[in-house]
């Protein structure tokens, strides 16, 4: 091979394997639940002194993490779930597969509704979510989901409508 054809660099070539759920052991969950607790840190709560930390696992292998931002007007106040689903669109986009979340004393929180739909969107029904009862995919903890796919049905029924 001359110099002008460089062998190709096979780390910018290769496409990552994909992480799964089947790939979560045990030292996974301990990596999420220390950056859950990191993101601590970073909650802004000077209104409920409830910091909420958040993680998880992207399908290409990535941790992205989020914090509760409070806002003097409560309504516009930004769940930890929130600013997970911030940064992961900002650092690459992708999928999550695992997702844990914890309180100011690092005990595992239920991640409310809002939420829940906020998860789904970027995990679907394989995510698994860290719940205090046990870990269970996204399937079992928002059950019959509203999702992209919906919006994707009723786009498909108007346009056959229309024809």
């Amino acid at each position: 091979m001359s110099s002008a054809d460089p062998e190709p660099d096979p780390v910018w070539c290769e496409e990552p394997t994909p992480v799964t759920a089947e790939d979560l052991g045990e030292d996974t969950w301990r990596l999420l639940r220390e950056q859950a607790i990191r993101a601590l840190d970073c909650a802004y709560v000077p209104y409920s002194h409830y910091p909420v930390g958040a993680a998880g696992l992207v399908d290409d292998g990535r941790m992205v993490s989020g914090c509760n931002i409070e806002n003097a007007s409560y309504g516009v106040t930004l769940c930890a779930e929130c600013s997970l689903v911030s940064e992961l669109m900002m650092t690459g986009g992708g999928r999550l597969v695992a997702f844990d979340c914890v309180d100011g004393n690092g005990a595992t929180l239920v991640p409310c509704g809002r939420c829940r739909q906020l998860l789904f969107e970027h995990g679907g029904n394989d995510l698994m979510v860290n719940m205090p009862s046990g870990r269970a995919p996204m399937s079992v903890v928002l059950p019959e989901a509203f999702g992209p796919a919906h919006l994707e049905a009723h786009a498909a029924e108007t346009t056959a409508e229309k024809d």
